[in-house]
């Protein structure tokens, strides 16, 4: 089978909170009658973005089009439950035309082009494309950059120190598997604060590559799709800082955990609540969902640090009561007591 035929695979990653799921969004929206399929995968126990997606209201987009895998990360799960569910899209009665994979924030891009290598989906699959989403307001304050007198200090007062910036490794993996990178909300920075952006995405990428700027993931799926990257074969030009583990990633720099949270009194007193918690915590990404009092529609909140979107996504069912769910994501050493304390809530026992 020739690569023209075989069926063509985006994969869009990005950091935590980047916008991968809006731009996938708006992507489906766009379709034009295309049988996408799409296959979600979160970091954390609660699914919250294939749900999203579910609720598009996209012509054509049916239930089963949207495959979710939570609990892990498509980067060490490979075997267990990425191929399988390759392999399932595949032996359908209608195959799909094109397939989008959106990775969790921190996945790795290399290890899951390697997968396209399996016996069971070389032939039969390739990657169209990596689109890399970034939070231009997160790279534009130093999210993802060392503070190099920070660590000039520490290596002083520790000469055996081996520094390590998980942040920084992940988002610098995303940057250099990237076919495309699309620059989002970039309507929260001026053209000054873009251009040092974009420059500081040009030298951390391992060979150049094509910008596209974005404010909510809006970009013509003709940019996206049709790249025709054929990246499964062009593994040598997209570094790793985990090439020499043999594919391995663990996540024990970062952790997960979802708050029950009781009915809220009103959206400024929750968003606040929880950008007060955030600041306070460190918390890298929180999202979820929440009812409001006398509110029939259900509130779903996205966050990334203090930056906090909201809006009111669907009616309210029986079968949801009236208590919402937050995942909370950071760093490893998360207290995760004292932040469900601090949000009036409870911790969801895995």
């Amino acid at each position: 089978m020739t690569i023209a035929s075989r069926v063509p695979v985006t994969i869009i990653t990005g950091f935590l909170g980047a916008g991968k799921t809006t731009l996938l969004r708006n992507l489906l929206q766009r379709a034009a009658g295309h049988r996408i399929a799409v296959v979600v995968n979160e970091f954390g126990s609660l699914g919250i973005d294939g749900e999203i997606l579910r609720g598009c209201g996209v012509e054509g987009c049916k239930e089963d089009d949207i495959v979710e895998l939570t609990n892990g990360c498509l980067c060490c799960t490979v075997a267990d439950d990425f191929l399988p569910t390759m392999e399932a899209l595949l032996d359908r009665a209608d195959p799909p035309e094109h397939v989008v994979i959106e990775t969790s924030g921190l996945a790795l891009p290399k290890p899951l082009l390697k997968a396209f290598g399996w016996p069971t989906v070389r032939n039969r699959m390739t990657v169209d494309g990596v689109i890399t989403v970034v939070d231009a307001p997160a790279v534009s304050t130093g999210r993802f950059a060392d503070d190099p007198e920070a660590i000039a200090q520490q290596r002083a007062a520790d000469p055996s120190l081996d520094h390590d910036n998980p942040l920084a490794e992940v988002f610098e993996d995303q940057i250099n598997a990237a076919d495309l990178v699309v620059l989002n909300k970039t309507d929260l920075l001026d053209a000054d604060a873009l251009a040092r952006v974009e420059d500081d995405i040009r030298r951390t990428a391992p060979r150049p590559v094509q910008i596209v700027r974005a404010t909510e993931g809006k970009v013509d799926p003709v940019i996206l799709l049709g790249i025709g990257a054929a990246a499964e074969a062009d593994l040598a030009a997209r570094p790793s800082h985990h090439d020499a583990e043999d594919g391995e990633h663990e996540h024990d720099d970062f952790e997960s955990f979802v708050v029950r949270v009781p009915e809220q009194q009103s959206v400024e007193q929750f968003l606040t609540l929880l950008q007060d918690t955030a600041r306070r915590y460190d918390v890298l990404r929180m999202k979820g969902f929440a009812a409001v009092a006398g509110k029939a529609m259900r509130l779903a909140v996205q966050g990334v640090g203090t930056r906090f979107r909201h809006e009111f996504d669907r009616p309210l069912s029986v079968n949801d009561g009236r208590e919402g769910r937050i995942v909370v994501i950071g760093q490893k050493g998360l207290e995760a007591s004292a932040i469900a304390k601090a949000l009036g809530g409870t911790l969801v026992m895995a």
